[in-house]
């Protein structure tokens, strides 16, 4: 059984090595071409393939009418069959926010934000990025063809074993090798999202003065002038109530500068 399974071993970092000699990736293109394929090296000869590119953006402005923007956002999002994944709203006293998340397919993007762009006056900030991920999603296609392969060599082993010892470490290395599979199919299902759909963070904000809170500052204000009024009150009684005090100081006062100046 350790002899079946070092040849399972050898086998699986052939094809590794293998795998890594077919994907050996030529020069790539610059993302600032835009070009949608990309040259690749296999066995010494180039083919040609998708290029693989994440792209993302912010854009934050100021409206005048909330509603009437976010029914211009919602038909553009129609427009090009996109979808709000995320959809936020916040108020405080000086203005009302909403925030989106907007998932566009990829070839869309630029059109749709051209689109968008056409009912906005200005941009407070606007930052799109591009991320190439053409060689990583090749190589965890390649992982994945190598983790299936090995996944039907142990099935066929297991079918051939009789020893219950075998069979429970065949199995074993078995459920190991279809937790990879199913982790780095997962890995590889988010890169095929994130490059079919681009993603925007939409913010919009509307300044309000809000009223309220006006009423509210002008009624604390008279109410503390009126505060100041009554502690002068309260000062002169409290005057008044130590008199005796104060007239008691004023003679002292007098006398001690008396007997000052008759010194000199």
């Amino acid at each position: 059984m350790r002899v079946l399974l070092k040849i399972i071993a050898v086998f699986f970092l052939f094809v590794s090595c293998d795998s890594e000699k077919e994907h050996s990736y030529g020069n790539l293109e610059s993302v600032g071409d835009f070009k949608m394929e990309v040259s690749v090296e296999k066995n010494g000869f180039k083919k040609t393939v998708e290029r693989k590119l994440i792209k993302e953006g912010d854009v934050s402005f100021e409206t005048d009418d909330l509603l009437k923007t976010r029914n211009h956002v919602n038909q553009v999002i129609e427009k090009y069959q996109g979808y709000i994944s995320v959809d936020k709203e916040y108020k405080s006293l000086e203005r009302i926010t909403s925030n989106l998340t907007v998932r566009i397919p990829f070839k869309k993007f630029d059109k749709f934000l051209t689109d968008l762009s056409s009912e906005i006056d200005k941009f407070d900030s606007k930052n799109i990025t591009i991320n190439d991920v053409t060689e990583q999603f090749l190589d965890v296609q390649a992982r994945l063809k190598v983790k299936k392969k090995l996944e039907e060599r142990y099935s066929e082993l297991l079918a051939k074993t009789n020893s219950v010892k075998e069979i429970l470490d065949v199995e074993r290395e078995l459920s190991k090798v279809r937790s990879d599979i199913e982790s780095t199919e997962g890995r590889l299902k988010y890169l095929e999202n994130k490059t079919s759909f681009s993603t925007l963070n939409l913010h919009f904000y509307k300044i309000e003065i809000n009223k309220s809170s006006s009423k509210s500052f002008w009624k604390r204000f008279v109410n503390s002038f009126t505060n100041g009024i009554d502690n002068i009150k309260w000062f002169f009684l409290g005057l008044v109530s130590i008199w005796p005090f104060i007239v008691l100081g004023i003679i002292t006062f007098i006398f001690i500068k008396k007997r000052f100046k008759s010194k000199k």
